[in-house]
């Protein structure tokens, strides 16, 4: 091939690379609601990351994803903390896809320890962490005003244990194409809220809003008007325990005079953004 064969074949190369690059720029986040804290986000170049998977045992989660395979495929698995609303099925889908869970230093641990989790299937980061688990995605986790513990069902004793399992964070996940979701997992009101705002810079918060472990909607609205100020808000974790009797509607009417976009949600819903 020659010189003048080479630079054509060049030039077709970095043609179809700046159109694959412009389409995945223009391409949109999917995010599917499985009820509580868990959803199921596709991302522009349709990775698939799965966070806080309460799915076979929650009830408010869709019916047909308490068939785990449902879920199609997971390439990134996140967890916040280690209640079981949260941690839900994520050993069960690490195993199942052989993906690894990425949550918690001091709760991915006692699960290895505990024969929960292959160590293989762990990864371990912690408040401030900065990952690239895929290609063009980058995860930080991020301070939560929550607390953490797993019970564990000790098939020596038929008992249950509680262990400690160190603490909560949220996640700021940011696309390929720059779109960033702060995912803020179980958190109750922290100032440092502003400071992650405004140095992190979400496009879209999920934003518990139920009361009594979380914000309640009053709450989380003040955050969101006062301290995130972010271009869109879903409010999440709510109806699916007595304890968490927040209401959707509550939020939105708490939230009128902000410039932040509320998008309400029922589980099994998908948007788009």
């Amino acid at each position: 091939m020659n010189i003048s064969s080479l630079l054509k074949v060049a030039l077709a190369l970095a043609v179809l690379f700046s159109s694959a690059t412009a389409a995945l720029a223009q391409g949109k986040t999917k995010l599917l609601w499985l009820g509580q804290a868990s959803w199921r986000i596709e991302s522009p170049g349709g990775k698939v990351i799965v966070i806080d998977p309460w799915l076979t045992a929650g009830p408010k989660a869709p019916a047909e994803y308490k068939d785990l395979a449902k879920l199609g495929k997971v390439d990134l698995l996140l967890v916040t903390h280690a209640h079981v609303d949260h941690i839900g099925d994520a050993p069960a889908i690490a195993k199942m896809y052989k993906t690894k869970l990425h949550g918690p230093a001091d709760m991915v641990t006692p699960l290895i320890f505990l024969g929960v989790l292959p160590a293989e299937l762990s990864f371990r980061i912690n408040k401030s962490g900065h990952v690239t688990p895929l290609e063009g995605i980058t995860v930080t986790a991020v301070k939560a005003e929550h607390s953490s513990m797993y019970v564990f069902n000790n098939p020596a004793t038929s008992k249950p244990e509680a262990h400690v399992a160190g603490e909560a964070m949220g996640y700021i996940i940011q696309m390929e194409n720059g779109f960033k979701i702060w995912h803020m997992g179980d958190t109750g009101l922290f100032p440092d809220m502003q400071f992650i705002a405004e140095h992190y810079k979400p496009d879209l918060v999920l934003m518990p809003i139920g009361g009594n472990f979380t914000m309640d909607p009053l709450d989380a609205a003040f955050a969101a008007r006062t301290w995130v100020k972010s271009k869109n808000v879903i409010p999440m974790h709510y109806g699916a325990n007595p304890l968490t009797a927040g209401k959707p509607e509550d939020f939105v009417n708490a939230m009128k005079g902000s410039s932040s976009k509320v998008t309400v949600m029922t589980e099994g819903q998908t948007v788009e953004f």
